[in-house]
């Protein structure tokens, strides 16, 4: 059934529009009605019935379902954003509204870059620890996102702090340095370069633009430095697993954290390359936004943040 687009003023939202728009995020980011079934707790059948609602309360068509799966519509991916603005909006006046109360209470989204868990300098856990002894009330969702997509989710109030590598500043964050990383260059176990001398090996960054290497998509550490010493990217990763898998093709080199690279190395599926030469450290922070006013709730996860990995 296709929804008729009508010019009708959307009116006052209810609560059950918060309701049926809280439905369709679930729906989108969970990629269908019967995933998000198991999210919601409610039946495929009633998950349907509330994004049609939505749609004719909309007066718009925000999805195709069907044998061909499920796919937003460009006219639900802009209502898809909005909803993540108006829902980020409603948690931020339920934390004030606990503020006015004095007591730590709502939802609390904290994203963070991915494979920081095995970096040995990352006590995020620790922190997380002293958070729920200090605010147990409050319900806190841990999301694990690219850089870009971490510092756009903080600024556009998705996620309340973000922990990304440091690589470029905003006036519209905050930014508190917490760890450390070291980036290695890596080679899979069938490439050419695994087996040989170390006399054999490149030993500059100018040698190394002979050989094919996998970088990441968006602006990041590891993009500036490629770009700084020329390597060519010919295969694109939008994450840490992503350019490992590429590395263990024995296609491409590309630079992996050591922490996460160890296992890789202790199975010999891959090795470091003169990592005396080529290498690189990142900083990494928190971040959250300068303005509106952060809650008490996004200032004490601040405070554990620093307060742990100053320990």
């Amino acid at each position: 059934m296709q929804v008729k687009k009508t010019q009708a003023s959307l009116g006052r939202l209810s609560d059950m529009d918060i309701r049926l728009l809280q439905v369709f995020k679930s729906v989108v980011e969970c990629g269908g009605m019967s995933a998000a079934e198991l999210e919601l707790n409610i039946g495929t059948s009633t998950v349907s019935r509330h994004v049609k609602d939505l749609e004719t309360r909309l007066g718009l068509r925000l999805c195709r379902r069907g044998r061909a799966g499920f796919a937003l519509t460009p006219e639900g991916e802009q209502i898809y954003q909005e909803t993540l603005r108006l829902l980020a909006g409603v948690d931020a006046f339920r934390s004030r509204v606990d503020e006015i109360h004095q007591r730590m209470g709502g939802e609390l989204h904290l994203a963070v870059f991915d494979k920081t868990a095995s970096n040995p300098a990352a006590q995020i856990g620790q922190a997380i620890a002293l958070f729920k002894d200090m605010a147990p009330a409050v319900s806190l969702h841990l999301h694990v996102a690219p850089l870009n997509a971490i510092e756009r989710g903080v600024l556009d109030g998705q996620f309340q702090a973000g922990v990304i590598p440091g690589h470029r500043s905003s006036g519209a964050l905050s930014y508190q340095v917490l760890f450390s990383e070291t980036m290695y260059l890596y080679c899979g176990s069938t490439h050419a370069l695994y087996g040989s001398s170390p006399d054999q090996e490149p030993a500059s960054w100018e040698a190394l633009r002979k050989h094919a290497f996998a970088g990441l998509g968006y602006h990041s550490p590891n993009m500036e430095l490629t770009q700084t010493v020329g390597l060519i990217r010919q295969a694109t990763g939008y994450d840490q697993e992503s350019i490992a898998t590429l590395i263990l093709s024995g296609q491409f080199l590309g630079f992996l954290p050591d922490h996460y690279a160890q296992s890789f190395v202790r199975e010999r599926r891959m090795r470091a390359l003169r990592p005396a030469v080529f290498q690189y450290s990142c900083d990494f922070f928190s971040i959250v936004r300068t303005s509106p006013e952060r809650s008490r709730v996004t200032n004490l996860l601040q405070a554990c943040l620093l307060q742990a990995h100053q320990a």
